[in-house]
């Protein structure tokens, strides 16, 4: 079970800034959960994004992550241009030890108390069957079973856009959107990062693959005996042979310090959020001559499909959406190059611009929001 002492109050916040517009902080006496439900911006319409279930060493770096993860999903959905601000929660536990349906109702409860301002997802140690639960209590709910009338976990969404990603950067980098016999390291084999590997077979890459737990390896091995399986990320990254491209699909900050000098790949792209541990590691990597793709610009396809259920769209309709992811990263690289900034600098300076249009045109009144 979870360490936390749950009678104690939250200590999360210390000095740290906070751009976003509303934090709430949840504590329940009956189920025991803490969790952080964080709005970045709603500039561009009602939050969305998932819920994270994860165990954490504080307070205060769950609510970091609920920081940093839903200014992700402001910037994320810009890019994918939908009609959706950025939110972001994470409960604070064990998912397999500490997860339990009074937890996931009062979590759901918390949700509805905002009246729609926040619509919440599958995340990270969250699935279908968790979403079900919290849509007893909360409407703001997507990535629900299908049965009920949801669109299913958007892992396999996240994926194909992770793939387009990758396909997008091929072409950038060597001239052709083929992925066949290109050499793809993912590291992390949950929820996304195994259908990724699947994808990628089938394109004609070689996937080595790792992961901190032995069971995921276990059953991508089983499955796709043709992979290469590596000890740990340290060996991903510095595989002899060397990595067309690396793929974190894992949880953020791999990208750090000791990493970059030694990551034997040329392009960068994946699943996991906010992989880079400082912004200062893109320069290095471009120093290094390795292309990063953004990490929110590739990994939008589970949001994406999100909101076409919310907005009511066919399943082919939302694919054809996330196909698009495509189009987004070649267009970002090429702008990028173009303008001599790093990729994302550029991906960066196009979600501000398109959330700061949107801010403006609300603060000038309805008939400006027609006209956006």
């Amino acid at each position: 079970m979870t360490t936390f002492d749950h009678d104690a109050a939250f200590t999360a916040f210390d000095s740290t800034a906070v751009e976003h517009e509303q934090v709430l902080l949840m504590q329940d006496s009956v189920s025991g959960p803490r969790a952080v439900v964080a709005l970045h911006s709603t500039a561009l319409g009602p939050a969305l994004g998932g819920t994270r279930f994860q165990t954490y060493t504080s307070d205060g770096e769950a609510v970091r992550d609920a920081l940093n993860l839903s200014r992700g999903m402001s910037y994320k959905n810009a890019l994918a241009g939908l009609d959706f601000g950025g939110g972001k929660a994470v409960i604070i536990g064990d998912p397999e030890q500490d997860k339990t349906e009074p937890l996931l109702l009062a979590y759901g409860r918390l949700v509805a108390s905002l009246g729609g301002r926040y619509t919440t997802a599958c995340d990270a140690g969250t699935y279908a069957a968790d979403m079900d639960v919290i849509a007893r209590v909360c409407p703001w709910t997507v990535s629900r079973s299908s049965h009920i009338g949801g669109a299913r976990d958007s892992s396999a969404a996240t994926a194909t856009g992770v793939l387009q990603g990758m396909r997008a950067a091929a072409r950038h980098r060597w001239g052709t959107s083929s992925l066949r016999g290109r050499t793809v390291g993912v590291a992390g084999l949950g929820k996304v990062g195994h259908l990724l590997v699947e994808l990628l077979l089938a394109e004609g890459a070689r996937a080595v693959v790792t992961d901190v737990r032995q069971a995921p390896v276990r059953r991508t091995a089983e499955k796709f005996p043709q992979v290469t399986v590596v000890d740990d990320n340290e060996a991903l990254i510095r595989f002899a042979s060397g990595l067309d491209i690396y793929a974190p699909c894992a949880l953020g900050g791999v990208l750090d310090e000791a990493v970059v000098p030694v990551l034997a790949a040329e392009v960068v792209c994946g699943a996991a959020n906010n992989q880079l541990a400082r912004p200062a590691m893109e320069k290095q990597l471009a120093d290094r001559g390795i292309l990063y793709v953004p990490d929110y610009v590739a990994n939008a396809g589970g949001v994406i499909q999100a909101a076409g259920d919310l907005r009511g769209l066919t399943p082919r309709q939302s694919a054809a959406k996330v196909e698009r992811i495509f189009n987004t990263t070649l267009a970002l690289l090429e702008h990028a190059e173009a303008e001599g900034m790093l990729p994302g600098t550029a991906a960066d300076r196009t979600a501000e611009q398109r959330i700061a249009a949107a801010a403006d045109a609300r603060a000038r009144g309805p008939q400006a929001l027609l006209q956006r």
